[in-house]
């Protein structure tokens, strides 16, 4: 009944199986892959036609979890997995980036990928293996994908590298890089560093393609016994169509490239456009032997052949820049009034206006993963209007862009920041993007930075981002600092690299040709340490390090520790005793199950308030302390004072001041606010306080006081 195919590998100490012909048999390519107890399947399908009128390839990849893996149920009302996690939309991008370049020029059939994790064995992370299964099912299609690819994930642990490390080795690790590619180069990179070293981060990149070539060659074993035959796809002879728009556009294409401002770049492109499409179509009709979407691509063709001819000729490019110099740099902080912190970011025409908030423990994020469910205290939202390219467009939830686009200037920033018992606040910042001509995300890295600074966050070191671009033709080729959008567009390569001036915090790569060597990463890497280090002196000029105390709106945490047994009392039945403290006293509060507590507000008053009532619920005063009280009821015999949280205790009349006193509302009224020093306890374990021993006004012991100056005036006369 089944034809089944299997290949199966030891890969990084663990068994690799891909297995196709069971399950999902109606699918163009579909495979199982299991390493060690994570199985995901993945299935690809492409339609049997072209999708009509566009110019683009109509490529999509699903990924998701499934809480059954893990043996969960998911959180929330409904109990079932609703729209894509976070995690599902980084890692469909994650397999994407790689396998978006080898499907050949001119597909235009709808492709879709999807890939399901069905067992999670809470070691293995499904990302690399579903990587691994898209690329076989991709193989196996019969659709032009000019694989296959490999995927692995390398740590860097006590000076060495780790191939696909478990969940608990990560932990250990300075380095989280996935590396996907073919049996030739590297395709893609995305990492997170603890400011490792070019050479480090260069030798993970190789150490990880080296070990991805056993799977691409099981995939192709796979192949060899299952793939189907290659679709019928032919495509457009366009030689003749080029070589007459050539002499139509070049000279007056190559004039438009050369205007440095963008907006009057493109209204220079697209008159040469309009003209072109007027010479082949004087009617405006459609000519079916040669369609007007044929003849546009060939135009975006020649556009992006004299933009890098003339890059690679001249080494002078499209903004007059040369290939190393970085945009001119404007930073501000703070930029805005009433948030905790803010920075303005600008370089050449991208900008990005940058907020920072300082919440409690309340504010934590709750994520809820096949791992389990955990808090996050560090989140950066990215928000990319339409405005910021001069356009209208969709507004409302983040697209995979941006959110692809927050969590790479997450992951630079992540390292830097302090640890939680020496900066006990949630983090949340919103990166706005305001201008874009180039690499957003980079300039939300150094606005982040910024910002974080200007809000008083202790940052271990200041953080920067810059894009590299490469143009690359035959032997020739040239990496590019500081991209512009258009470089972008028409070049060969987006690198992002983010750091510290000690080493690397994030990097990202991304190709649109089928693989990159590892002597020009090397140079892009050296270049971009350059780029990045200029961009911290322009940042310097703004700040170098956080500000000594937090901004004036920011909430103030205290932080300590009560006996885990009086956690209860302080909560309360119900939480009604800690609910009460908040109330009164306006603070937040947050009680961990290891006794930690803290105390939040922006009075300082509040906080003192409320750290004092939950202290005398889990502690007992001292005997011999002094505490400073409110008079809380005047009797003849003397006062009863407020002292400890809610514990009173009496000043009896005696014990008022030094002297006689004959009404107790000589001394004191109530609501008066007062020092006392607890003396102990009567026989039926009442509290006796006095007022007489302790100086009103400073607070001093007097009692000490007195008893120290014999000791003073006995050393004196020696």
């Amino acid at each position: 009944m089944f034809d089944i195919h299997r290949v199966e590998l030891d890969w990084g100490g663990r068994k690799l199986t891909l297995e196709t012909g069971k399950v999902a048999r109606q699918a163009d390519g579909a495979v199982i892959a299991t390493y060690g107890e994570t199985t995901v399947i993945a299935t690809a399908v492409a339609a049997k036609q072209p999708k009509a009128g566009i110019d683009f390839l109509p490529l999509t990849v699903n990924y998701t979890e499934k809480y059954y893996a893990a043996g969960r149920i998911p959180g929330g009302f409904f109990k079932r997995e609703r729209g894509p996690t976070e995690k599902d939309t980084l890692t469909s991008r994650l397999i994407d980036r790689p396998i978006r370049p080898l499907f050949a020029d001119g597909w235009r059939c709808d492709t879709q990928v999807i890939i399901t994790v069905m067992s999670h064995d809470q070691e293995n992370d499904p990302d690399i293996v579903a990587m691994v299964a898209a690329s076989a099912a991709l193989t196996l299609s019969g659709a032009p994908f000019m694989g296959p690819i490999g995927g692995a994930r390398v740590a860097f642990v006590n000076g060495e590298y780790v191939l696909n490390p478990t969940l608990d080795e990560m932990k250990e690790s300075q380095l989280d890089l996935v590396v996907a590619g073919t049996q030739d180069a590297v395709l893609m990179v995305e990492s997170e560093a603890k400011e490792l070293s070019e050479d480090i981060m260069l030798g993970a990149v190789m150490f990880g393609h080296r070990h991805i070539q056993p799977v691409i060659q099981a995939i192709i074993q796979l192949a060899e016994k299952a793939a189907k035959e290659p679709r019928d796809f032919a495509q457009p002879d366009t030689k003749a169509v080029e070589k007459e728009m050539l002499g139509i556009v070049e000279k007056d294409l190559r004039k438009a490239y050369a205007i440095p401002a963008k907006a009057e770049r493109q209204d220079a492109v697209a008159a040469v456009k309009k003209a072109a499409m007027a010479h082949f179509f004087p009617d405006g009709k459609d000519n079916p032997e040669r369609p007007m979407q044929l003849v546009a691509g060939v135009f975006k063709e020649l556009e992006a052949k004299i933009v890098r001819w003339n890059i690679l000729d001249t080494s002078k490019r499209i903004d007059g820049r040369d290939l190393v110099t970085v945009r001119p740099i404007v930073c501000e902080a703070p930029f805005l009034p009433r948030t905790h912190g803010s920075a303005l970011f600008t370089r050449g025409e991208t900008q990005a206006i940058v907020i920072a908030t300082l919440g409690t423990g309340e504010d934590e994020q709750w994520i809820d993963a096949l791992q389990g469910t955990y808090k996050e205290a560090f989140m950066l939202h990215y928000n990319f209007p339409p405005f910021s390219v001069g356009e209208t467009g969709r507004t409302g939830a983040p697209g995979r862009r941006e959110i692809g686009h927050g969590k790479l200037a997450w992951r630079a920033i992540r390292p830097m920041l302090p640890a939680k018992d020496e900066f006990p606040y949630t983090i949340r910042v919103v990166s706005e993007i305001t201008e874009s001509n180039g690499s957003s995300s980079m300039a939300t890295v150094c606005g982040t930075s910024l910002a974080l600074m200007d809000a008083g966050v202790p940052l271990k070191r200041p953080t920067a981002g810059i894009a590299m671009g490469l143009i690359l033709e035959d032997k020739r080729f040239a990496v590019l600092s500081d991209i512009l959008g258009d470089e972008d567009h028409l070049g060969d390569m987006d690198f992002k690299v983010a750091g510290t001036e000690e080493g690397i915090t994030a990097l990202q790569m991304d190709l649109k040709i089928a693989g990159l060597t590892e002597e020009i990463m090397k140079v892009a890497l050296h270049q971009a340490k350059g780029g990045r280090l200029h961009i911290l002196g322009e940042m310097a000029k703004a700040l170098t390090a956080a500000r000594a105390e937090l901004g004036e709106y920011a909430p103030r945490i205290e932080t300590f520790k009560i006996p885990t047994d009086k956690i209860r009392e302080v909560i309360g039945t119900g939480g009604k005793v800690i609910r009460e403290i908040v109330e009164k006293t306006g603070a937040k509060i947050n009680v961990e199950d290891d006794g930690t507590v803290k105390v939040a507000s922006a009075d300082g008053e509040s906080i003192k308030a409320a750290v004092n009532w939950i202290k005398s619920i889990a502690s007992d005063p001292e005997i011999g302390h002094i505490y400073e009280g409110t008079v809380v009821k005047t009797m003849d015999f003397g006062a009863f004072v407020n002292f400890f949280g809610a514990k009173d205790g009496l000043v009896h009349i005696s014990q008022l001041a030094p002297n006689r006193v004959q009404k107790t509302t000589d001394v004191v009224k109530e609501g008066d606010k007062v020092k006392v020093k607890l003396l102990g306890f009567d026989e039926r374990g009442k509290v006796r306080l006095s007022m007489k021993v302790v100086d009103q006004t400073t607070g001093e012991d007097l009692e000490a006081r007195q008893k120290s100056e014999p000791r003073e005036q006995a050393a004196g006369a020696e």
